[in-house]
């Protein structure tokens, strides 16, 4: 070889040398609570419930203040969150296999996540992604669990849609292996969590969906804990106040004899104690990130699928000021924490964006912080460049629940357009309209004082529906009014 070739050779390598590595691909876990209420954490004011570690996540990222659920019961978040698109259009729009009955029949909608809708675990596993789900999952039965919908491993995801009967081992999970008698199921499933990232090796990028199934029902926790809060009841006064409000009757037919319960302040001290649980977890699994040394190149979401559990079931918390809770389209049956932890200087610490934003956004979201491309005809809004710069952008937000669950609403759809949201109940075609820039607890029924703005945003409502092929309930034949 000439010395001229030898001295191009060398410049060759001296430039490779001198270019800087390509930087691995961030990680993503996406952590979601199960019927978490929007002011369960103390960084969105709670003041009876502890969550040390979800605060500092919040502190250290950004901070959604008004973040929405796609649906006001689970199954529907979930498939809309993984599919970016809304349930009214994927065809979930219960809880799976939800049925309940009153003076409408439930619309039809299907029973599991559809495999020809390409999901983010898909989207991200053709990217080079590992790809983990831990937890709950409720998209249906086989063949339509998670390793079939692009997940490498399905560590406790089933049909199921909570604990059978107990948080505490024997489990009775599929998918899940019992562990000691009396082992909590919330640190189970992060412990597995945590073993995935320490088996994971190289700078393969892994994509971990951690479903808990805390607090959902039933209300269990470690009794250490529960003890904890019950004297902190009694030392704020709580113990022995009645903070349960019957209501009217619950509008199904199997519960028509039961009035709906409101609770009126955050109280119970088994469910206090299944937050504090959770957060204690989360903080394990972050610590766990850290000590794998992949925390500054790891993506970290919160959020939960519906608002917090208020008027049913023991309606073990209170979403004030938010009215109402799961279930329902008024504030708190939708409204959900929604903290992103985004690694680097990209997002200042303790950001908040005051924003509407939405189930449907997390997909596009969590594709452009990876510089993947958004796929086309999604319904949610990438919001990357939103919380560098912090700029609220308005659209309208849509809901469509054609069905009653079990805390006492009723079949329903609703729009949110700026400060403004119109709610239609299926029943009998009664609209109210909220201002809730000025009444965020919706007390102040403005329909009759606004009929054009009722006209308007019935309008937007309407026209949606037919564009995503909203399915709407019929009337029941066989419904007999109460006496």
């Amino acid at each position: 070889m000439g010395v001229n070739k030898v001295l191009a050779l060398v410049a060759v390598l001296v430039g490779l040398l001198a270019m800087p590595a390509r930087a691995a691909q961030p990680n993503v876990i996406l952590i979601l609570a199960d019927d978490l209420g929007c002011t369960d954490l103390g960084v969105y004011g709670s003041t009876f419930y502890e969550t040390p570690n979800l605060d500092r996540l919040a502190a250290q990222g950004i901070r959604f203040t008004q973040a929405y659920a796609a649906a006001p019961v689970c199954s529907p978040t979930r498939a809309c969150i993984l599919t970016g698109k809304h349930p009214a259009r994927v065809g979930v729009t219960d809880y799976i296999p939800g049925a309940a009955r009153g003076k409408l029949l439930p619309a039809p909608y299907t029973h599991q996540l559809p495999l020809e809708e390409e999901n983010l675990a898909e989207t991200l596993k053709k990217a080079g992604y590992s790809t983990w789900h831990v937890g709950k999952w409720h998209l249906g039965n086989e063949p339509f669990w998670p390793q079939r919908q692009g997940f490498d491993v399905n560590v406790a995801g089933s049909f199921a849609g909570s604990p059978r009967k107990t948080y505490f081992s024997p489990y009775n999970l599929p998918n899940l292996t019992d562990g000691p008698d009396g082992e909590y199921l919330t640190d189970r499933i992060t412990d597995e969590a945590i073993r995935l990232i320490e088996k994971q090796r190289g700078d393969q990028p892994f994509f971990l969906n951690f479903w808990h199934y805390a607090p959902h029902t039933p209300i269990q926790a470690p009794a250490a804990l529960v003890e904890k809060y019950k004297a902190k009841a009694k030392r704020l006064g709580l113990d022995g106040k009645d903070v349960l409000v019957p209501g009217e009757m619950h509008p199904i037919e199997k519960k028509r004899t039961i009035p709906v319960r409101r609770r009126t302040a955050q109280s119970d001290p088994v469910y206090a104690a299944m937050i504090e649980n959770l957060d204690a977890n989360v903080g394990r699994l972050l610590a766990a990130v850290e000590k794998a040394g992949r925390a500054q190149n790891t993506i970290v979401v919160f959020t939960s699928d519906n608002g917090g559990l208020s008027t049913s079931e023991s309606s073990p918390t209170c979403n004030a000021p938010l009215r109402d809770g799961k279930g329902w389209l008024y504030e708190g049956g939708i409204r959900v924490p929604l903290i992103i932890r985004w690694p680097g200087d990209k997002v200042p610490p303790g950001a908040i964006y005051s924003g509407t934003v939405t189930s449907a956004d997390l997909m596009p979201t969590l594709l452009e912080l990876v510089s993947q491309p958004v796929p086309a005809g999604l319904d949610g809004k990438g919001l990357a460049k939103a919380m560098q710069s912090r700029d609220v952008f308005v659209r309208p937000l849509f809901w469509h629940y054609p069905h009653y669950g079990n805390q006492g609403g009723t079949p329903s759809g609703a729009v949110r357009q700026g400060q403004w949201k119109l709610i239609e109940f299926f029943e009998d075609g009664r609209k109210e309209l909220y201002d809730l820039e000025n009444d965020v607890s919706e007390t102040r029924d403005l329909a009759k004082a606004q009929p054009q703005r009722v006209d308007e945003l019935f309008a937007m409502l309407a026209k949606w529906r037919q564009e995503v092929g909203a399915k709407m309930p019929q009337t029941n034949p066989d419904y007999v009014a109460t006496p």
